[in-house]
């Protein structure tokens, strides 16, 4: 299990347009669709990594608890299905459906858009506000598989919270940590 840390973008980085395949409803989504009204989080995830599986279940909760406050969420799936065949289009919908997604879940083949965002690794959260500036990139909260530690999603939340509120983010911003992305040869 790899652990490649997230890399940490300037904050005030304008988000990166899209428009990609959500394996959900095998429609394309641009980022224009599906922007919040307070802000716009993405998880660049993947269907296998131990990383991802470990926080699936606080991805949602925290989905579920911040779409009616204005939020809007999405996550992509950028790596290279021919060495990493579970991470497939098909697969990426069972995954989505199984876990209760309640967001798109978006297929990035060119892995164009994961290089737009300097993505890193999986999980790796970046929360935008209205405007779509970055406000917010790193780890959910210091949790980790087998480190003992609860997932809370503290660190993500209190970003949220921050924007709601209308507060600025003074708390550290940590790097995610999790499994590569699997890059095209």
């Amino acid at each position: 299990m790899a652990r490649t840390p997230s890399n940490m973008i300037p904050l005030g980085t304008k988000a990166p347009e899209f428009n990609l395949l959500d394996t959900i409803s095998d429609e394309k989504i641009a980022l224009f669709q599906i922007k919040g009204a307070l802000g716009t989080v993405i998880f660049f995830i993947c269907n296998h990594c131990p990383f991802v599986i470990h926080v699936n279940d606080t991805l949602v909760a925290i989905a579920q608890d911040y779409k009616s406050k204005g939020f809007s969420f999405v996550a992509i799936s950028s790596n290279d299905i021919d060495n990493y065949p579970q991470d497939a289009p098909h697969l990426m919908k069972k995954t989505a459906k199984e876990n209760n997604y309640p967001f798109p879940y978006l297929y990035d083949e060119t892995q164009e858009v994961a290089k737009a965002y300097d993505a890193a690794c999986t999980p790796d959260s970046y929360v935008f506000d209205t405007n779509l500036k970055l406000v917010y990139r790193g780890q959910l909260d210091d949790s980790r598989p087998g480190n003992g530690i609860a997932l809370s999603g503290v660190d993500l939340r209190n970003a949220l919270d921050c924007l709601l509120h209308d507060i600025e983010n003074i708390a550290i911003q940590k790097p995610s940590i999790g499994c590569n992305i699997k890059w095209k040869e």
